[in-house]
């Protein structure tokens, strides 16, 4: 058995026979969406939020060292334990991002200092995330997602469900919606007011957003909010690396690194110039810490994929993980003169059949990521996209 600390208090964890595949396929869906509160509950000044991403951090704390017990006792010869090596380089890197995040959340538990400007750092077009409590008299409680038709009607997305103790991460059309759910919701802002005051039965208030009046400290906030989609983005590619055994993807991951890296050093100079001319220089203590906290998370997308860049095989509990999933990451180069080049992105490729989203463009000037990328594909650009493997392979033929 092993023991982690739970509030300053030590907590027993009994091995108990598990999956591999099934942990890691939880610890992956359970790291992405600490990412999505995490940096929510800060660009929001949400406390309801940071408190979730807590409770997170201490199912991961969980998963992640039954996991490492199941690791240990399956290597039964050093072949094995070669293939192993990688596996447990994603349980550690999943492990990393957990507590970064708890780190994040902590900025808005303990206050230790965020500037008005962090509320405006976020465009109107992105999407936001909230967390609510399902009423009992509420239209939604005792239906089924499939019978709501949320995301059909509204545009909002039910992400994860919290019950009691027990997380529903990847909730599906046969999952009943109960009364006091804690449910956590991504959707436009118009749309997430309404949803919300229907399932809890109470108005959603977001924040005003504030402009700052120092002009470094804006660029110290513009250069975070980078640093989040950059990092966001090298954990879905190293994901991506590790389930698809693919090394150009996990190049992508170690270039992704380098640029958050070098994002860092140009933030911490923006936020002690601006120091200088902000009253109470204090309340940017939370966004060094946040700068810190996003650095991490680059480094454990980087450990994820440690395995795929080293050329070490991958384990078959790997290959088991890579079934269950629908759809796939793909690096793909445009070249000259294909169909791709001059088309524009707007909320996937609209000027093409091939249902596929652009996670990110990156051009020997900088990278283009986020939600609201908008560009035109040309010749030379490497275009990461997400989509099903027959959408990928339709796009790289529209690429070539």
């Amino acid at each position: 058995m092993g023991r982690f600390e739970e509030e300053g208090s030590p907590r027993t964890v009994e091995y108990e026979p598990a999956s591999v595949k099934d942990l890691l396929v939880e610890m992956k869906d359970t790291a992405e969406l600490l990412i999505d509160l995490s940096y929510s509950a800060v660009l929001h000044q949400g406390k309801d939020v940071a408190e979730e991403v807590l409770k997170l951090e201490e199912k991961m704390d969980v998963l992640q060292l039954r996991a490492r017990m199941s690791l240990m006792l399956a290597a039964r010869n050093p072949d094995e334990v070669e293939q192993l090596a990688p596996v447990l380089g994603v349980v550690g890197g999943a492990d990393k991002i957990s507590d970064a995040a708890g780190d994040i959340a902590k900025i808005v538990l303990e206050e230790i200092g965020l500037p008005d400007a962090m509320r405006g750092a976020l465009g109107e077009a992105v999407e936001m995330l909230v967390r609510g409590t399902v009423a009992a008299d509420s239209d939604y409680a005792g239906r089924t997602l499939q019978d709501v038709d949320l995301e059909s009607q509204t545009g909002v997305r039910l992400i994860a469900i919290r019950r009691a103790d027990d997380w529903i991460l990847d909730p599906g059309p046969n999952t009943t919606v109960q009364s006091d759910d804690v449910v956590i919701l991504r959707g436009p802002e118009g749309a997430i007011e309404d949803v919300y005051e229907t399932l809890t039965g109470e108005r959603y208030e977001p924040a005003e957003p504030v402009e700052s009046e120092v002009e470094d400290l804006e660029r110290a906030v513009d250069s975070i909010v980078l640093m989040k989609n950059l990092s966001e983005l090298a954990v879905d590619l190293a994901y991506g690396s590790i389930l698809f055994d693919n090394e150009q993807l996990a190049e992508e991951v170690a270039n992704l690194e380098v640029e958050v890296d070098a994002l860092q050093s140009r933030f911490e100079a923006w936020t002690l110039r601006a120091a200088r001319d902000t009253e109470d220089p204090v309340t940017l203590r939370g966004l060094i810490h946040l700068g810190v906290a996003t650095e991490v998370i680059s480094d454990a997308a980087l450990e994820l994929s440690e395995g795929v860049l080293r050329d070490l095989d991958v384990h078959p509990v790997v290959e088991l993980a890579v079934q269950e999933s629908d759809e796939i990451i793909t690096r793909t180069t445009i070249q000259e003169g294909s169909e791709l080049d001059g088309t524009e992105v707007d909320e996937g490729v609209p000027e093409t059949d091939v249902s596929t989203s652009v996670l990110a463009i990156r051009r020997p000037e900088g990278w283009h990521v986020g939600p609201d990328i908008d560009a035109t594909i040309r010749a030379g650009d490497v275009v990461i996209t997400k989509g099903t493997r027959s959408s990928a392979e339709a796009f790289e033929q529209l690429a070539a």
